[in-house]
């Protein structure tokens, strides 16, 4: 173990790294007393974390960076942690991306986007919820109450005539002035309640509209208001109803078994449930310090933050913890841990949900062991493989050469693993080359930050394994990572071109002459070419996003004056590229901010060029 002098150390707040002997950085920590939180690494008894351990047997050196509060400590260590990803602090592994909705008060008719970001832009955001779906039948539900825009107010007002949704009423045509101001203004105001859980408001309205309209004998309009009603009400009795003082917050669990913890939380939006979160970590840590870290990362994401956060247990640095959440979100927000009523009541629900979680992951978790297995053996593989790695080529005639990593961790997707890379050696469309030259720069880089697959899969048959097969025994790795390549199935056809036969999937293995075929159907067939899948589609969309930045510099960043937020309004105001090159000399000065000039010279490069694609 290092042997430091502890009383060089200050004894001051701040942050702390921990580093390899190649420099890297193992570990980044916060202290409001960096010495003393140094010295219980080098205690008598030692520090009894299992990966502390570990990592105090791979440290070389210490450095430590002060700050003058427990506030500024914290920022610093996320940033850090961000900057270097040590391999001993908490990783979350998500695979759900956060849904939100989003309405921007001060457009001229605003209306609901769905988003995977919440960012601080003046508007309003409401959720996270539990899925894609879940907010899109929300959606449908609000549209069909209080029909909004759907879509761009320009790209609208440019069509002859309303819309389909404006046709099946589910939007009221703001951009061909079929609604005032004032009546799309009470829309918006019912929509935006309806969504902050203010659903008796929204029905008293709509009730005291539907009367009115009664008294005038509209009846079709108070058919209508009462199945407004209706529908509200039907969907209010589905949510799950939480006795907590109502309000936005988020509620943590936690559930310790083994050297696992399992960590769930409830949001609750206006005292109802609208959505649950399960994470699993290792038990690295200290239970405060474990929660503590877990909060930082997942609040440093784009997620909304509540009014309140509800923790099952105290946390030293709850204080520091709530001034820097309330700055992220504005305002100023509380940490609890209730003892009594019905806050505690929804700390113990989401205990429950999280020893739930962690049943139901661990029958998955040894069905996937078993899968693994099964590929170890079909495959001949000298190791179980926890990581698995698959390699994809991408180009077209050899423009824009693309590779891709896809990475499986314990037989799931783990997306924070996936890697892009741009070929940088190789001209031309060779498959061959390209490959060796990805696989040697990912191991390499492997090998000096100790992070190795047990298995790679390449997408190809044997030309492709031999290539891994070299950079392996190049690299003296032949003995530490299994190869085996998988080559898509084969097809044969009549005169006609009818398929007539589908051979499986084939998969080659180092010094043996005839391909494995695994049986049809098989979890581990279906695990693999899922991997494989996976990373030929994120070559792909690598691929395509090259082709379109490299498209729109030769068309757009040419133009003096071109900068990259003018050619997002551009593309924004008239839909695609094609319709600016289209577009008259009129159409380009009448959008609003472009400056004549401009576009003038964006109209004399797309037309005295001759330039029509």
């Amino acid at each position: 173990m290092l042997d430091v002098d502890l009383k060089k150390f200050p004894a001051l707040p701040g942050v702390y790294l921990m580093k390899g002997a190649q420099g890297e950085v193992l570990y980044v920590g916060k202290a409001k007393h960096l010495r003393n939180r140094l010295r219980s690494y080098f205690s008598v008894t030692g520090d009894g974390r299992a990966h502390i351990r570990f990592l105090m047997n791979r440290v070389e050196t210490i450095e430590t960076i002060v700050t003058d509060t427990e506030k500024e400590a914290l920022i610093l260590e996320n940033t850090l942690i961000k900057k270097y990803r040590p391999r001993y602090n908490i990783n979350l592994r998500d695979d759900k991306t956060y849904v939100s909705l989003r309405i921007d008060m001060r457009e001229e008719f605003p209306t609901l986007q769905l988003v995977r970001r919440v960012k601080k832009d003046g508007a309003r955001y409401f959720g996270p919820y539990s899925s894609s779906t879940a907010v899109k039948e929300t959606l449908k539900l609000i549209y069909r109450i209080f029909p909004l825009r759907h879509h761009p107010l320009e790209a609208c007002r440019r069509r002859d005539r309303p819309c389909l949704y404006h046709q099946i009423e589910q939007c009221s045509a703001p951009c061909h002035g079929l609604i005032s101001p004032s009546e799309y203004a009470a829309l918006v105001d019912g929509a935006v309640k309806l969504l902050a859980g203010r659903e008796k408001e929204v029905v008293t309205l709509l009730q005291q509209r539907m009367g009115a309209a009664a008294e005038k004998l509209d009846y079709e309009q108070a058919a209508r208001l009462r199945d407004q009603v209706q529908a509200i009400e039907q969907t209010v009795e589905k949510q799950k109803v939480a006795d907590a003082g109502g309000g936005d917050q988020d509620v943590v669990g936690l559930h310790r078994e083994g050297g696992e913890v399992e960590l769930a939380i409830l949001f609750v939006r206006e005292g109802k449930v609208i959505g649950r979160r399960s994470y699993s970590l290792e038990w690295r840590l200290a239970e405060d310090e474990l929660l503590s870290s877990f909060l930082q990362e997942f609040y440093s994401r784009d997620v909304v933050i509540p009014d309140r956060l509800l923790l099952p247990l105290v946390l030293e640095d709850s204080e520091t913890l709530a001034d820097w959440l309330s700055e992220r979100k504005g305002k100023r927000m509380q940490l609890l841990v209730p003892q009594r009523g019905g806050g505690r009541q929804l700390v113990e629900m989401a205990r429950r949900n999280a020893e739930e979680s962690f049943r139901e992951k661990g029958s998955r978790r040894e069905a996937r062991q078993q899968v693994l297995q099964d590929i170890a053996t079909r495959l001949q593989l000298g190791r179980l493989p926890q990581r698995i790695e698959c390699f994809d080529i991408s180009n077209v005639q050899g423009r824009f050469s693309v590779a891709s990593m896809a990475v499986l961790s314990d037989g799931e997707p783990d997306k924070g693993a996936y890697r892009h890379f741009r070929i940088r050696t190789v001209t031309g469309s060779d498959d061959y080359a390209s490959l060796y030259e990805v696989l040697k720069r990912r191991l390499t880089r492997g090998m000096e930050e100790e992070v190795l697959p047990d298995f790679i899969l390449i997408d190809g048959g044997k030309g492709q394994l031999s290539v891994l097969n070299a950079v392996l025994e190049e690299l003296a790795l032949s003995d530490r990572i299994d190869a085996v390549g998988i080559a898509k199935s084969r097809v044969r056809s009549n005169v006609r071109g009818k398929v007539v036969e589908r051979s499986e999937e084939r998969f080659f293995l180092p010094g043996r002459k005839n391909p494995v075929v695994l049986r049809q159907g098989s979890p581990a067939l279906f695990m693999l070419e899922r991997l494989r899948d996976e990373a030929h589609r994120f070559a792909i969309t690598y691929h395509r996003k090259l082709r379109r930045q490299s498209t729109l510099h030769s068309a757009l960043e040419d133009i003096p004056g071109v900068g990259a937020q003018r050619r997002k309004a551009l593309l924004r105001h008239f839909g695609s590229l094609k319709k600016i090159k289209q577009a008259s000399l009129e159409q380009l000065k009448d959008m609003p901010g472009l400056p004549s000039t401009l576009a003038e010279r964006i109209f004399d490069t797309f037309h005295k060029s001759g330039s029509s694609e």
